[in-house]
């Protein structure tokens, strides 16, 4: 068994397991490593939005995919023994070689969205990357990405979820480890989705106006990372610290050397 294939089954226990998994995400090395050092962090999870902001790129694809997997693969070698999940976005025209290349700098997990393509094209992605993680031998824990809620316009909420749930358990019986439906999920959707989708197996992202993990753990969420958010609280500390030190102030003494 190589320490790939355990990192893998790592990530799809934490999956798995009664406490919700809080991923941070990350975007560079120096940020995988200041999260990586603290104690609660279980695994890592990498924001392609962030990462493709960090190269002054826009979101959706617009990274070269070989400047995108080259950093992943750095933040991989700086979290260490943790296991790392992706953002690999809709997979770049072909998931199933996108995650072949993903899993060859060492990630054993990733985000995959369907953008709202038709449900069989959506449900063949889905089967395309976990026969890439079987052909690789590594046990791929796939978090399945639905924008149902994102991308649903102007139709009924109910239709949203709905949408959601079928998605959701089409992209399970697939083969994909959880299934991640971000937007504003609140109690009752959060409820909604656990109750349709599974146990343990729905995914949220924490966004402003989002629940406290603790709650989502209470109605059965599985799993919550924080997206490009983790970066704009980063950015909003170095903006206000530069227009402090511009207005003659000083590095307040509780910086801390994490680079």
């Amino acid at each position: 068994m190589t320490a790939q294939t355990d990192k893998a089954r790592t990530l799809a226990r934490l999956h798995a397991a009664p406490e919700i998994l809080r991923v941070v995400n990350v975007w560079d090395a120096v940020s995988a490593r200041a999260v990586a050092a603290l104690p609660e962090t279980r695994a890592i999870a990498t924001a392609g939005h962030s990462i493709a902001a960090t190269f002054g790129y826009e979101d959706g694809e617009k990274i070269p995919l070989a400047t995108m997997l080259d950093m992943v693969g750095r933040i991989v070698e700086a979290a260490g023994d943790l296991p790392v999940s992706a953002d690999l976005d809709a997979g770049y025209g072909n998931p199933g070689e996108t995650v072949r290349r993903a899993i060859g700098v060492g990630v054993v997990g990733a985000n995959v969205e369907d953008r709202l393509k038709p449900l069989d094209e959506s449900v063949a992605a889905v089967a395309a990357i976990i026969a890439a993680g079987e052909a690789e031998g590594v046990p791929f824990a796939l978090n399945a990405r639905t924008d149902a809620l994102i991308r649903g316009g102007d139709r009924p909420l109910d239709a949203s979820i709905a949408d959601a749930i079928e998605r959701g358990r089409a992209y399970l019986d697939a083969g994909a480890d959880v299934v991640f439906v971000p937007g504003i999920v609140d109690a009752d959707v959060a409820r909604r989705l656990v109750d349709g989708i599974g146990e343990r197996k729905v995914s949220v992202i924490g966004l402003p106006g989002a629940l406290r993990a603790a709650d989502y753990e209470a109605l059965g969420v599985a799993r919550i990372s924080y997206g490009p958010m983790t970066q704009r609280v980063a950015l909003t500390a170095l903006q206000d610290v530069a227009a402090d030190l511009y207005a003659e102030g000083v590095i307040p003494d509780s910086t801390r050397a994490l680079n």
